[in-house]
């Protein structure tokens, strides 16, 4: 394993445990050269199916890039990176259980709208801003009106929003 601190390739492992779920293990290592500690993941590889852009150019699914845009949409919220990985990991199974050689980004995009709807609503609209590419405040306010309505259905209640 390549040191993120000096690039030595030499480290030992202190301290291995699976993940919670069972599906990782977390290996806690120290390189041999700098003497930093770092930790790795180590995952078995499903076989993920091709994402097709919304362009047509297809590439290999990369969590890092949902994880990324996740951690964008939850700056300064109250939500643990544990809670990012695992709306990754739920997505990631999802994809593999569907048993699909492609899977078209926009089923991406929704899915995370979708755990992001129920994690924090002002990640939501965050992602959702970015996602459905918001022309002007109006498409912006009927995101947010759409969510309100969401959550009074979901509460029991029903209450008018007005637009500016």
């Amino acid at each position: 394993m390549k040191c993120p601190f000096c690039g030595n390739l030499e480290d030992r492992v202190i301290d291995s445990r699976t993940s919670k779920e069972g599906e990782a293990i977390r290996r806690r290592r120290e390189c041999l050269k700098c003497g930093k500690r770092f930790t790795s993941y180590e995952r078995v590889d499903d076989v993920i199916p091709m994402v097709i852009k919304k362009d047509g150019r297809r590439e290999s699914f990369d969590r890092t890039k949902i994880l990324h845009g996740l951690k964008k949409a939850c700056e300064k919220r109250p939500i643990s990176v544990d809670v990012l990985d695992g709306i990754v990991d739920s997505i990631e199974k999802k994809l593999a259980g569907m048993g699909v050689k492609e899977i078209p980004s926009t089923w991406i995009g929704e899915e995370v709208m979708s755990n992001l709807k129920e994690t924090d609503k002002v990640a939501y609209v965050r992602f959702a801003s970015v996602y459905r590419q918001f022309k002007d405040l109006n498409d912006l306010m009927d995101e947010v009106k759409t969510l309100f309505e969401h959550q009074q259905v979901r509460s029991g209640r029903k209450t008018d929003i007005k637009s500016p």
